[in-house]
């Protein structure tokens, strides 16, 4: 009987569809998509940070390539007190190479990620047309030195984003804000950056 029940939704289903009939929007869908999609500015931001850290004009253009699709054009981003607050991504990829160009390898991971989506506008077809959500993302950047240390970042980052039609979720303000912070001794086996 609950086979029967199944197929007989699914079919009306497809036949309402194949009319032309609109399916009601799921709003709570639309809403963890967006949610993932945020998510996702803070990842890839991770990603791009890394390659601008290798310091090759190939990998810090792949890092500028992916920042242009994780900030807007006017984000405001900020470091912390130690550096002045930069505009937009191709400034913060200026600030990136300069901090990490000395350094050898590194790796930003991002751990705890909370968002919250402040507004969401959906269509009739429940795409999203506009939005803000806030973000926070906890970091454990490692930093390889040329001295076989590793210098070990933990901070987290307050991002507000922005959905940009025809464009997509992007980030319009981030603060990093360092919460702790140490070198360590490695061994010269894993060590990989040049003395």
């Amino acid at each position: 009987m609950k086979t029967l029940l199944l197929v007989m939704v699914v079919s009306l289903n497809l036949f309402v569809l194949n009319q032309g009939y609109a399916m009601s929007c799921n709003e709570a869908i639309a809403k963890t998509q967006a949610v993932q999609e945020v998510e996702y500015l803070r990842r890839w931001y991770a990603k791009a940070t890394d390659q601008i850290g290798v310091a090759t004009p190939e990998s810090i253009a792949e890092g500028r390539a992916i920042y242009h699709r994780v900030f807007t054009a006017d984000a405001q981003l900020d470091a912390g007190p130690d550096r002045e607050p930069q505009v937009g991504p191709d400034a913060w990829v200026d600030l990136v190479v300069g901090a990490l160009g000395e350094l050898g390898p590194t790796q930003h991971l991002i751990g705890t990620q909370l968002v919250e989506i402040k507004s969401l506008e959906l269509d009739d077809a429940c795409n999203v047309v506009a939005g803000s959500a806030y973000m926070e993302s906890y970091l454990q950047a490692w930093h390889e030195q040329k001295d076989e240390k590793v210098w070990l970042f933990l901070g987290t980052y307050f991002d507000d984003a922005v959905f940009i039609l025809g464009t997509g979720w992007r980030i319009e303000k981030m603060k990093l804000q360092q919460v702790a912070g140490e070198t360590r001794y490695m061994d010269a086996a894993v060590g990989r950056a040049s003395k």
